[in-house]
Parts: structure tokens; C-alpha cells; sequence
């Protein structure tokens, strides 16, 4: 188990870092829609530090054990991430919307300076968002069992070991996951019915082409996070057990922040041409 984690871990960070240095160093990605893959690929590399290094140092300590604070501070950076990505997401949206609606005013529409203000407010919101929660653990107890049935820390399996009633918690994690869920995602999914209407309406069959090309690998990584994230926070307990929650979990904790570079990639010639320069 420590190697599959360690080699999915390693292989994340290579694809994401990856991703920004090629970004960075070619020219001809710097434009609003490579900026906001950038960003997506930072929040997707923090997501799986957060997670995962723990996680590896777990599987070999055989007593597994955590401090408070530190398991506060887990929470604190994968919750600021995960809000941060949402919220990335409907930037990107947004970005394909104007591009491929109102062409001639993209350049107009994206300055460089909306794209700096609409990456920083995300980054904002994602650092502020689980300050909230974490908040909200002050006023817990942990006076019996010691012991997280989970492989990080996350919140909600955190509840079940407080001799406090987290009720409260519980209730400000739905309302707050809820409303952002739904805003982000219905965002996205406005855009998208727009961007889908305007791709129908082109003539020509080869723009169509280049139109689904660049938005169906958007769309694939949207309902893959948000499809976990809806299991996870919205629909608590759900499950039948534990053990499924654990598995939505580890998918949007480890396995779309590896796929997510992937999915953007491959499908790309840009990015595919930049990286062809750069091994040669």
C-alpha cells in the first residue's frame, strides 16, 4: 500500500508542477484559459499534500497517532483547496463561455487583470471558507475515544468521537457545502448550456470539433469532483457503510487530483505541442 500511494503521490505532483512549469515557461500559454489550469493544478498539488504525505507516514508508524492541532491543520488545508478548486472550476467555466460566445471580446472580456482579480478572490474564498469550520471545533470536546475511523482527518468522522453534541457543526457543514455545491455547480452548468447552444449554432463542422474538444475535459473533471463532493458533504451517511464514505473520500482526496492533469492534457494540443519543445 505505501508503494501504490507513494507512486500515485509522486506520479500527482510530477503531473501537476509539471503542468504550471510548462504553463510558465512557454509564451504561448500565457492566456487567461492556461492561467485558470494553472491555478486548478496548484489547488489539485495542495489537495494531495494535504492528504496523502500523512497518510504514507500512517501506513508505516503502526501507533497512527495525530495531535489535535495538527489534525485541525489537515482539515484547514484540504478544505481550503477543495473550495478554492470550486470555485476555479466555474472561473474556467466562465472563461469557455466568453470565448466561445462572444470570440471577438475575449480579449476584452478576459484582461489579464479580471483573470488575476478572479484567481485571487478563489484563492480568497477557499483560505476563508474552512476557517469557519475549524472555528466551530473550539467548541467540541474529545473526553473518550481518541480513535478517527478514517485515513485522514477529515470533518465529519471527526464529530463522531466529540462528547459534545456537534449538531451545530454538522448543521453549518451542510448549509455551507450546500450553497456552495449548488452555486459552483449551477454556474458551471449554465455556462455550459450557453456554450453547448452556441456550439450548435457554428456552420462549420471543424469549429464544432475544436469546441466540444476543449470543454468536454472541463465537464469530466467537473461531475468527477463534484459528483464525490455531493456523496461526501451534502448527502452525509448516505452510504450503506463507512467504508464507502472512506472510498468517495480517497477519490476526490487522491484520484482526481491525478487524473485532473491528465484529462486537461492529453486532449490538448497546445499544451501536448509545449511539452513536445520542451523534451526536445
Amino acid at each position: 500500500m505505501f508503494v501504490v500511494f507513494l507512486l500515485i503521490y509522486v506520479i500527482t505532483m510530477v503531473g501537476n508542477l509539471g503542468l504550471i512549469a510548462l504553463i510558465w515557461k512557454n509564451p504561448h500559454l500565457h492566456t487567461p484559459m492556461y492561467s485558470f489550469l494553472g491555478s486548478l493544478a496548484f489547488a489539485d498539488a495542495c489537495t494531495s499534500s494535504s492528504v496523502t504525505p500523512r497518510m504514507l507516514v500512517n501506513i508505516l508508524d503502526n501507533s497512527q497517532m495525530i495531535s489535535l492541532f495538527e489534525c485541525m491543520a489537515q482539515y484547514y488545508f484540504f478544505g481550503s483547496s477543495a473550495t478554492t478548486e470550486c470555485f476555479l472550476l466555474v472561473v474556467m467555466a466562465y472563461d469557455r463561455y466568453v470565448a466561445i460566445c462572444n470570440p471577438l471580446l475575449y480579449p476584452v472580456l478576459m484582461s489579464k487583470r479580471l483573470c488575476t482579480w478572479l484567481i485571487s478572490i478563489s484563492y480568497v474564498i477557499g483560505f476563508l471558507h474552512p476557517v469557519v469550520h475549524v472555528g466551530l471545533l473550539f467548541r467540541l470536546t474529545f473526553c473518550g475515544s481518541n480513535v478517527i475511523h478514517h485515513f485522514y482527518c477529515e470533518i465529519l468522522p471527526f464529530y463522531t468521537i466529540s462528547c459534545t453534541d456537534p449538531s451545530i457543526n454538522a448543521l453549518v457543514i451542510f448549509v455551507f457545502s450546500t450553497f456552495i455545491q449548488a452555486f459552483t455547480f449551477m454556474s458551471i452548468i449554465i455556462s455550459y448550456i450557453r456554450v453547448l447552444l452556441a456550439i450548435l449554432q457554428k456552420k462549420s463542422e471543424k469549429g464544432r470539433r475544436k469546441a466540444f474538444s476543449t470543454c468536454s475535459g472541463h465537464l469530466l473533471s467537473v461531475f468527477l469532483f463534484y459528483g464525490t463532493l455531493f456523496f461526501m458533504y451534502v448527502l452525509p451517511g448516505s452510504g450503506p457503510d463507512k467504508y464507502q464514505d472512506k472510498m468517495y473520500s480517497l477519490f476526490y482526496t487522491i484520484i482526481i487530483p491525478l487524473l485532473n492533469p491528465f484529462i486537461y492534457s492529453l486532449r490538448n494540443k497546445d499544451v501536448l505541442g509545449a511539452l513536445r519543445k520542451v523534451i526536445n
